[in-house]
This record gives structure tokens, C-alpha cells and sequence, in this order.
């Protein structure tokens, strides 16, 4: 449940006044912002779905119903916003293969700690798009394989598919940071 100050700023939002949405923006602007980097790999495309998304929540008020939390609402704008924004820039399931040789070094780079939260942000977004798609909704959203096959319009089977090669691919980055790291202690 919502606290009573959000719940008024959410009724005057609706209601077009400008400082309330803002303040609306202002309050959930951040943790949806990371939801969208999540999906987007970069801050350009994720700056966009989460303008995209906020316009949404705005001329769209009227769809919720009050059931349920305002931000798990607004959340899942977000979500449909950045895989509409991936379908539209036809990103969805591009396979590790395809990356020049560039990108892959990249990929693997292993400058940092592994066990930091940033860091480890950074190997998702670095998943291919696909693989991250999937990864975001299955692992940390919390769907179903039955509903991500909905959303994406893929076979269940598909999105299996994807998870297990995300947490591979996870995996392996993991492991050549870890073998990085200790090659940088024992020197």
C-alpha cells in the first residue's frame, strides 16, 4: 500500500497538474531508471524508455485501479516500455555470436571487482539483448516462462532456452573476472 502523501500526489497527477506529476516523476524516477538500464544496456536507450514510460503512466492513469501498489504499477510500465522499445529497434534475441571481435573484448573486461553490485550490473547489461531479456524478467522480475513467452511472443521453450544461455554466459564472465583477479594478486 501506498503511503497517503503518494496516493494525493497520484490523484492530483491525474488530474494534469503539472507539479504533482514532477513530483510523481521525481519520487519513482530513479528505481524505474534502473529497471530501464537493466533492459536497455545503455544510458541513452534507457533515458528514452523511461521517458517513454512516464508519458505512459501519465496519459494512461486512468487504467489504474488502485489494486495493488502504485509503483509495482508504474513498474510494470517501464518493463513494457523497454521491451516495446527493444521489439521496435529489433534487439530482441541476438545471439553472442553476432558481436565483432570489439565487443566482445569488451565484454570480457576485467578491470573491476567482480563482487560489486555495479559491476555485476554491468555483466547483465552486457548480456546480449535477448539473453538479458529474458535474464530481467525470469530472474529479478519474477515472471514466469509461460507469461515472458507471452510478452515477447516466443515459445516457452525459447525462453528457457534464453535463461540457461544468460546464466552461462554469466557464468563464464564471472569466472574469467574471478581468474583476473587472481592473477592479479599473485603478481
Amino acid at each position: 500500500m501506498e503511503p497517503k502523501n503518494v496516493l494525493y500526489i497520484w490523484e492530483k497527477s491525474c488530474a494534469g497538474q503539472p507539479k504533482a506529476q514532477a513530483e510523481l516523476y521525481r519520487l519513482f524516477a530513479s528505481k524505474m531508471y534502473t529497471i530501464c538500464l537493466r533492459y536497455a544496456g545503455n544510458t541513452g536507450d534507457a533515458d528514452d524508455i523511461l521517458q517513454t514510460g512516464f508519458i505512459r503512466v501519465f496519459t494512461k492513469s486512468d487504467r489504474y485501479d488502485g489494486k495493488g501498489s502504485l509503483e509495482g504499477w508504474i513498474r510494470r510500465i517501464m518493463i513494457n516500455s523497454a521491451i516495446e522499445h527493444l521489439r521496435k529497434n529489433k534487439q530482441i534475441f541476438v545471439s553472442a555470436e553476432h558481436l565483432n571481435d570489439a565487443d566482445k573484448a569488451k565484454l570480457i573486461s576485467t578491470d573491476n571487482d567482480p563482487t560489486a553490485y555495479r559491476d555485476l550490473m554491468t555483466i547483465i547489461t552486457s548480456l546480449p539483448v535477448g539473453y538479458r531479456t529474458v535474464f530481467n524478467l525470469y530472474a529479478i522480475e519474477g515472471y514466469t516462462h509461460k507469461e515472458i513467452a507471452e510478452m515477447l511472443n516466443i515459445s516457452e521453450g525459447n525462453s528457457k532456452s534464453q535463461l540457461s544461455r544468460a546464466r552461462s554466459w554469466l557464468r563464464d564472465r564471472l569466472n574469467k573476472m574471478e581468474e583476473a583477479e587472481s592473477c592479479k594478486k599473485t603478481i
